[in-house]
């Protein structure tokens, strides 16, 4: 098989997967809405087709090469980058070969094998890994026997297909759901497909727009929320703190609430950092100086910024809208820069205030790629970025930008939730190293509790919870403890969980599909129970999926 061999056996894959990609979602046993295992693979394989459907090099190498580099780029969510690192396998065991045998794709599948174990914390059997893994032995076992591209493909194929029956045997919550595991599905979905075609010469039939519909789906999502600004000046200072005065911050954020919203007070023995949306930032300007110097001071007007977006939209409405964020290369000037990754104008710009140069438009359900990712991290003019992802499935696809980038550092870490980013943020020292940062970052985010109300995406049965596709979830930490009937109600019964005698703050965030209305009653019964001991602060995120998520620290 020569180059031309391998895309057409690599289009086929990639067919085949879209064509099943919605079955492969339907396979996600947890309820969560989330960035489904099918779409993030199918969307990873149709960057790569993209890549390699005009290129008419007949070396497997050069093929290969362009599939793993576009893959990389394209990764979306654990799945995606995974499926990534195994065809940058392929690209490193076929490098410079012009035909491929049975031998060299096993060498190449086994690199790729294990630079996906090596990429996993703590890699879990039952999953993609085990699959992949089981259908490289499986062509290890024939090799010698029969040097034959087919036969051995023939082979992966079928250990894989074995592997993937037996993964409810090494996940139980799989056995339970009576499903295998959908990433396992995904992969040997794309190896049949190859197999397609390198045995009968066949490309599985897929309807190319369909990629094109997906990829629209994704960009209407993320798509941006008009905010409602209740007070004029985003007002941020940082406050010098002088030893001899024993004044208590709390104190600060107290007064600061009175006459603003979005307040967030962070001190330490040194510094007291502030930020508040009000009216009067001459006001608590003064207020923090009874705390000691203002070291830094920065105050926006947001109803000019927001009349200013509106023009420009206004002057844009006439072209066809953007379907993917837009960053312009910055040359790296400043010593440290931010990228976060959130969804909703409220979060956007609450990252923005709080000293982020980018934010990537993307969450759950929305898994930004690698490669935008990496424009956001090109775009900010720092030498040094630190990224913070703020959820569990797009950290491999920040931590797949590092050795992209040449001309500055890159440090991700890993914040898994909304709140978890917005804590290690405010816990920057610029004082400390980036690395002595990123871990002090970390584990002021690992003290942050995170909860989230959402609705039932599919029936299931999870725990002693039997759940109705629709049906109002909430979840604290990431596991599903509520069902309730309504939003408030569930952040209600979310809070009493969550409170306890070590908590100090709390911070609501109501996302786009909470009126302001029903926003106030949730703060206001919040508040009413808890007000006494617990400082209670509301802010307008307007994320998608999640109506509310609460930060418990």
């Amino acid at each position: 098989m020569n180059g031309q061999d391998l895309k057409q056996a690599v289009i086929s894959g990639s067919n085949n997967i879209c064509s099943k990609k919605l079955m492969i979602n339907d396979l996600n046993i947890f309820p969560v809405p989330d960035g489904d295992t099918g779409t993030n693979m199918s969307m990873t394989t149709t960057a790569a087709v993209n890549a390699i459907k005009d290129e008419d090099s007949t070396e497997a190498g050069v093929i290969a090469k362009a599939v793993a580099s576009a893959m990389l780029r394209g990764a979306r969510g654990n799945s995606g980058v995974i499926l990534s690192l195994l065809f940058r396998g392929f690209s490193q065991g076929l490098s410079d070969k012009e035909e491929i045998t049975g031998k060299d794709v096993v060498t190449a599948l086994g690199l790729g094998v294990d630079a996906a174990y090596n990429a996993v914390m703590k890699p879990t059997e039952g999953t993609i890994l085990t699959v992949a893994r089981v259908g490289y032995e499986g062509g290890l076992k024939v090799v010698n026997k029969n040097d034959d591209l087919v036969y051995v493909w023939e082979h992966i194929c079928t250990a894989a297909a074995e592997a993937l029956e037996k993964t409810p045997e090494y996940l139980p919550v799989l056995k339970k759901a009576g499903v295998v595991d959908a990433g396992g599905m995904g992969l040997l979905s794309i190896f049949e497909g190859m197999l397609s075609y390198f045995k009968d010469g066949k490309v599985v039939e897929f309807e190319e727009q369909n990629s094109q519909e997906e990829l629209d789906n994704f960009t209407s999502t993320v798509a941006e929320f008009d905010e409602v600004i209740n007070f004029t000046y985003c007002t941020e200072f940082i406050v010098g703190r002088d030893v001899e005065i024993g004044t208590d911050p709390n104190e600060l954020r107290l007064f600061l609430e009175t006459i603003g919203d979005c307040v967030v007070v962070v001190n330490d023995e040194e510094i007291i950092k502030v930020h508040v949306h009000t009216e009067q930032p001459g006001d608590a300007l003064k207020k923090g100086l009874e705390y000691g110097q203002l070291l830094t001071v920065k105050v926006e007007n947001m109803r000019e910024q927001h009349r200013k977006a509106k023009e420009d939209n206004a002057s844009a409405g006439a072209k066809k809208k953007e379907t993917k964020q837009k960053f312009e290369h910055a040359e790296p000037t400043e010593e440290v820069g931010f990228v976060a990754v959130a969804a909703g104008d409220g979060l956007k710009n609450l990252f923005k205030d709080l000293g982020c140069a980018n934010v990537v438009s993307g969450g759950q359900s929305m898994n930004p790629s690698t490669d935008d990712i990496y424009e956001a991290v090109m775009a900010t003019p720092a030498k040094t970025v630190i990224v913070l992802p703020n959820n569990k499935n797009i950290i491999m696809a920040a931590q797949q930008t590092v050795p992209m980038v040449e001309d500055r550092e890159v440090i991700i870490v890993p914040t898994r939730t909304i709140p978890q980013g917005m804590t290690a943020i405010l816990n920057y020292d610029p004082e400390l190293s980036p690395e002595s940062n990123k871990d002090m970052m970390m584990d002021a985010a690992k003290a942050v509790a995170t909860g989230q109300v959402t609705f039932a995406a599919r029936n299931s049965e999870f725990g002693h919870h039997k759940i109705k596709e629709g049906e109002i979830i909430a979840l604290e930490n990431g596991k599903l403890t509520i069902t309730e009937k309504t939003p408030i109600k569930a952040v209600v019964k979310l809070a009493k969980n969550m409170i306890n005698h070590d908590t100090s703050f709390v911070t609501i965030i109501y996302g786009a599909d909470v009126s302001e209305e029903d926003a106030q009653e949730a703060y206001d019964i919040i508040q009413d129970k808890y007000g006494s001991k617990v400082d209670v602060s509301m802010v307008n995120g307007g994320q998608p999926i999640y109506y509310f998520v609460l930060s418990v620290e």
